[in-house]
C-alpha cells in the first residue's frame, strides 16, 4: 500500500532517525521531486517536531534556511516535509580525510556567522553549533551552506520589544559538549555569544582536525562533560590557535569578551576572516576543498585524451563537479567511517541525526548527491594528534 502525508507526499523508505522519530524520503507526487520528511510519534513524551516547524516558518526567506513545505499529522505521527538537502560538513570532513585547507576555512566562516547572525536576528539562539549541523545545498545551490535541526534552539529576545531573557546559572549543558561555550559548561545561560563560542570551536575543528578535549574518558556522561569542561578550560586560545593565523585567536578573544546581553559585532568578526583571506591571495569561488577533490576525481577517470581538453575549460569542470557531486553524498547508515575514539560530541540530548534531511540513494544519471562517497583511502589519522571522534558523535 502506498503511503501519503499531506495528500501531496509519497512516503519513500527511510533514511535517518533519531530519539524522538524518524525521517523518510519523499516524493511530491505531482511534480516528482524529491524531500526529506521527518515523522514523530504523536504519543512522544516530550515532542518537538511543532515546535522545530515553527521556527524553521520564522526563519523562512533566510538563505541557508530549509523551507518547510508541510506540517500536520497523519495517523499516530506529526508530520514535518522539508527541503532535501546535501551531506554535512562533518560528512565532507570524512571525505576530505578529516582537515580542511585553509582557504575552505574561511569561506565557511564567513558563511556560517551569516547564517548565525540571521538567526539571531529572528531572535533566536541555535544552541548546538556543530558540523552536523550545518549541510550543503543540491544542484545550483551546492556552494551555500544550510543550517538545520533548532530542536534545541531558544528565544533569547522579544522579537518586538528586545527585551532579553534574564541571566541565570546552574542551567544543564545544551547542545554538544565538544563545542559548547565555557559558560555553558559552568552552566551559565546561553546568549548569542555562546553560538559564536562553539562555531569558533568548529572552526578549528576544521583546521586542526581534532581538538584537545578529544579522547578523554570517563565513567560517565556527567564525568565525562567535567573532563571535557577542565581541559577547555586550561586550554588558552594561545595554545588553541598555536600555528595558526593570529586571526583565530582574536576572535575567540573577542566572543569570550561579550557580555551576556551583548550584540555581537558580526561584521568585525566577518572581516577579520576576510582581510585574512585576501591577504593571502584566496580567491572566493566557492571551490571548497571537496569541489577541488571531486575535480581531481573526475579528471583521473577521463581517458588521457580529453584530458587537455579538460583542463581548457574550467566551465564545464565545474559543470561536470556539479553533475558528479552523486559521488560525495553518503548514506550515515551505511558509509564506513571512524569509530567514535571519546564520545565528547555527546548531545544532553539525542536528537534525530539531521543528516536525515539528506538522500543517501544513488539513481544513475541523476542530478545532485547519492550513495557513498568514492572509494579513498583516508590518510594516517594519527598524524593529527589523538584520533578524532566519528561523523555522528553528537547523536
Amino acid at each position: 500500500m502506498e503511503l501519503r502525508v499531506g495528500k501531496k507526499y509519497r512516503l519513500g523508505r527511510k533514511i535517518g532517525s533519531g530519539s524522538f522519530g524518524d525521517i523518510y524520503l519523499g516524493t511530491n507526487m505531482t511534480t516528482g521531486e524529491e524531500v526529506a520528511i521527518k515523522l514523530e510519534s504523536v504519543k512522544t513524551k516530550h515532542p518537538q517536531l511543532l515546535y522545530e516547524s515553527k521556527i524553521y516558518r520564522i526563519l523562512h526567506g533566510g538563505l541557508g534556511i530549509p523551507n518547510v513545505r508541510w506540517y500536520g499529522i497523519e495517523g499516530d505521527y506529526n508530520v514535518m516535509v522539508l527541503d532535501l538537502l546535501g551531506p554535512s560538513l562533518e560528512d565532507l570532513f570524512n571525505y576530505c580525510g578529516r582537515r580542511f585547507q585553509l582557504k575552505t576555512v574561511l569561506m565557511l566562516a564567513d558563511q556560517l556567522l551569516s547564517r548565525l547572525e540571521y538567526v539571531h536576528t529572528k531572535s533566536f539562539i541555535h544552541r548546538d553549533v556543530k558540523p552536523d549541523n550545518f549541510l550543503i545545498g543540491l544542484g545550483k545551490r551546492q556552494s551555500v551552506i544550510h543550517i538545520i535541526d533548532f530542536g534545541l534552539a531558544k528565544k533569547y529576545r522579544d522579537p518586538r520589544s528586545h527585551q532579553h531573557i534574564p541571566y541565570r546559572e546552574n542551567k544543564n549543558l545544551t547542545g554538544t559538549a565538544r563545542y559548547a561555550s565555557i559558560n555553558t559548561h559552568i552552566g551559565i545561560e546561553q546568549s548569542r555569544r555562546d553560538d559564536l563560542e562553539s562555531l569558533g570551536y568548529v572552526l578549528m575543528y576544521f583546521i586542526r582536525g581534532s581538538l584537545p578535549w578529544q579522547g578523554l574518558k570517563a565513567n560517565t556522561k556527567k564525568q565525562k562533560y567535567e573532563r571535557i569542561m577542565d581541559r577547555k578550560m586550561s586550554t588558552s586560545t594561545e595554545q588553541l590557535c598555536k600555528g595558526y593565523a593570529t586571526e583565530f585567536r582574536s576572535y575567540f578573544e573577542y566572543c569570550r569578551s561579550l557580555r551576556f546581553e551583548d550584540r555581537p559585532d558580526y561584521a568585525y568578526l566577518k572581516r577579520l576572516f576576510k582581510e585574512l583571506f585576501y591577504r593571502k591571495g584566496f580567491q572566493y569561488d566557492n571551490m571548497f576543498d571537496w569541489t577541488v577533490l571531486n575535480l581531481q576525481q573526475e579528471r583521473s577517470r577521463l581517458p588521457p585524451q580529453q584530458t587537455p581538453a579538460a583542463a581548457a575549460q574550467p566551465d564545464a569542470q565545474a559543470q561536470r563537479s556539479s553533475e558528479n557531486q552523486d559521488a560525495v553524498r553518503r548514506d550515515s547508515h551505511h558509509q564506513e567511517v571512524p569509530p567514535a575514539a571519546d564520545g565528547d560530541g555527546s548531545h544532553a540530548r539525542k536528537p534525530a541525526p539531521e543528516g536525515s534531511h539528506r538522500d543517501p540513494s544513488q539513481r544513475s544519471g541523476s542530478r545532485g548527491f547519492g550513495g557513498q562517497a568514492p572509494n579513498r583511502s583516508q590518510p594516517n589519522q594519527s598524524a593529527h594528534g589523538s584520533q578524532p571522534g566519528g561523523p555522528r558523535t553528537g547523536q
